[in-house]
Formats: C-alpha cells, structure tokens, sequence
C-alpha cells in the first residue's frame, strides 16, 4: 500500500515510481553489458503518450538522441523508452547509428509498436561500439510490469558509478481527479548540466498536450536539472524525457487551465528531488551542498551565483575538509559575472554568519567546522542588490572522485 504525505497543493507518494502513474509498466535485466548487474531497461505506456524532452548541449550529441529526437519529431509522441547502461554509444560514427536505430526497431517489434512510438537512451563508456548481440538478448527478455519490483530493475539498469537509485514521486489532484507523476534517474559524475549530463525519466498519466508539456519542462529544467553539478563536465549524451499518457481523466491542462500552476509545481518536486539526488551521490562524495542566493537582480543571476560557489573546486574541497573558509565563497561570487556590490554581501553557514558588510564576523570555527561534517550542508548568500533568489546542489569533492575516474574504463 502507498504511503503518501500531505503537502500543499500536492502529495508526496513515499513509495511512489514510474510505474505509479496509470497505464505505465517498466522493467530491466542483466544482459551482459556489465558483469552482474541490470543494464537494459524498458519503460511502457500502455498507450501512445504525449512527451517532451531536454538534451545536452555537447556538440558531440551521442547517436541515441539523435535517434529519439526523429522519434519525437515525427508526431510528439512516445510509447516506450529503451535504455542501456555500460556504453554511451556516443562518437561512434555510422556503426553507433546503427545501432541506435537497431535497439529502437526491436523494441517497437517486442510491443508491436510505430517504431517512432520509441525513444533511445543509452549511458557509460564514451567511444566504444555496442554489443549488440547482448543487447538484442536483452530486449527479448524484457517483460514490463506496473510493480515496485519491476521500477526498481529498471532503476537498477540505468546506474554507471552510481552508488544509489534515484525516485520520486508526487499526486496533485487536478479537476477532481487524481494526476501522479513519477521519475527515476541516473548520474554521479559527468554533471554539469545546461541541459543535461544526465538521464531522467518522468512519467504522469495527465491529460497534458506536448507543447505545453515541454514549456513546462523547459521551465523547470532551468530551476532543477541544470542548478546541480558535480565536477563541471557536461556529458555527450544524456537527456530528460517526459512521457504523459492521459490516463488520470483530467481536462487537458495547459497555461490557461486554472490548476496550471499546480500542476507545475508536482512536477517541479519530482525534478528536484531527482536533481538533488544525483548531486548527492556524485562520484566520492559525502555530502551534497545547496546554496541558496538572495537578493538578486535577476533570477538568473540568483542561479548563476549559486552554481558558481557550488561548482568551485575550492569551495567543494573546503566543505569534504569541514574548513569554513568563506573567501573561497568570496572568490566564486566574484567571478560569477552577476551585479554584486561587496558591501552589501552576507554570507551564512546555515545560522552561522561567516560574513557582513564587506567584513569578516566572529565566529566559533569548532562549531562551523562540526556542522560541516554533516551529510547535508546549506551555504546562504544575500546580494543585497535586488529581491531575487535561485537554488543550486552539488556535493564535496573527494579523494575517492580522483579514484574513481583514473580507472573509470578498466
């Protein structure tokens, strides 16, 4: 039985995936990609779904979104997402192609499917040729279900280094009727969306058209998919996909629906919570920072700053050592290009305040350095120049990131 908790205009559905929403099925299983683990995974409308997606901006754009972006250029709409981990099948000519084009064909023939009813996902290893062979092993088997266990073995399917599975989900009751969306994602190094670094899957059984679908994504990917990093690379191929099959019964929403904005904030949980996620499990960490930016000229300029000190190696560094050296905080507002006036600038640890009116405050270094070492860290800095405010997460940086990425192919 699902478990939920009350919020404001939506519900958080503490056991809640991608298969809660009506009409959707996933699955995932070990194909021989990788030695023991799930990496060829499925997720299945039951029927063809409105959609949207984001994509990294690399110029390298790897061969399975280009395959899913003819997907969905052809009517907007996708019926199933097949997904490989282990390879990225990304700068691989012709061959990688192929490929792609050959992983979407066999899915549409496993559920008798257009095949521009399927998108293409694949993650890891950049610059090595897939094994097709195991792939199309892998396809065959796969046998979707609308339960816990069959979310959790495509979740598991998705995972490179990460070290966690990534979920939320999130009902927002819409005309009366109750519209749920569901997300799992992947990523723990390589991140530093704009967009995306990443993979995330969201599925919702709103009655939503695909315009208005993307313009919220669009929105929402601005204030939580592309607010995290880890290390500051941005991959070659990963994206966000939204699949919305109607089947909650709703009016069709758009911008001029009344409930608009509700909707769009269940959404919004449901990415940050994913964007959270993967900043914390980021390749060796041990704590995942958010900064919070106020007063701001812009919004913009709010995030900007805000992912300039997360994403500084020196601040990041600072936190993994427990060192509360804000003039590493200093340093990355400085270079952040956003309208700044030094003598106006605070900056906290949490309640701690490390630094006001252009000067260094008293404070007990034992007790910032304690809090510190929590697994959860907020740095909070007030402009001082405007009534804007932006959110971004990231983790420290470790020993252990050095080790994981000297060795990533071996």
């Amino acid at each position: 039985m699902l478990q939920t908790k009350a919020t404001t205009c939506y519900t958080k559905i503490e056991d809640g995936s991608i298969v809660t929403p009506k009409g959707f099925s996933a699955d995932g299983v070990h194909a021989g990609l990788r030695y023991s683990k799930n990496d060829v995974g499925v997720i299945y409308s039951e029927v063809p779904a409105n959609c949207a997606a984001v994509y990294t901006q690399s110029h390298f754009q790897a061969a399975p979104l280009k395959v899913t972006q003819e997907s969905i250029a052809k009517e907007e709409r996708l019926q199933a997402i097949i997904v490989n981990s282990a390879n990225a099948n990304a700068c691989t000519g012709e061959q990688g192609l192929k490929d792609a084009y050959e992983m979407r064909e066999r899915c549409a023939d496993l559920f008798n499917i257009e095949k521009h009813f399927v998108a293409v996902a694949s993650t890891g290893v950049i610059g090595e040729f897939l094994k097709m062979d195991k792939i199309r092993q892998g396809i065959e088997e796969l046998k979707p279900q609308a339960s816990k266990e069959a979310a959790v073995e495509f979740q598991q399917a998705i995972l490179t280094t990460d070290l966690v599975m990534k979920t939320s989900c999130y009902e927002v009751v819409i005309d009366g009727e109750k519209v749920t969306i569901g997300g799992a994602a992947k990523g723990s190094g390589m991140i530093h969306p704009n967009m995306a670094t990443m993979l995330g899957f969201v599925t919702t059984d709103a009655n939503i058209d695909s315009k208005s679908l993307q313009s919220a994504l669009k929105e929402i990917t601005d204030k939580t998919y592309n607010q995290i990093t880890v290390d500051g690379d941005t991959s070659t191929n990963d994206m966000v996909l939204v699949l919305a099959n109607g089947q909650a019964g709703n009016k069709q929403l758009n911008e001029n629906h009344p409930q608009w904005n509700d909707f769009k904030a269940a959404f919004q949980m449901v990415s940050e919570e994913l964007a959270k996620q993967i900043a914390k499990d980021g390749e060796g960490a041990t704590k995942l920072i958010e900064v919070e930016v106020t007063g701001a000229k812009t919004k913009q300029e709010a995030n900007v700053v805000a992912k300039k000190i997360v994403g500084s190696s020196l601040v990041k560094t600072a936190v993994y050592g427990a060192d509360a050296n804000w003039g590493r905080i200093i340093c990355a507002v400085g270079y952040s290009e956003a309208s700044v006036e030094p003598e106006k600038i605070d900056i906290y640890l949490e309640d701690i305040c490390l630094f006001t009116n252009n000067s260094p405050q008293a404070f007990s270094e034992e007790a910032a350095s304690e809090y510190l070492k929590n697994d959860q860290v907020k740095i909070s800095v007030n402009l001082g120049v405007g009534d804007a405010a932006g959110k971004a997460w990231g983790c420290d940086l470790t020993y252990d990131y050095v080790k994981i990425n000297a060795s990533y192919r071996t």
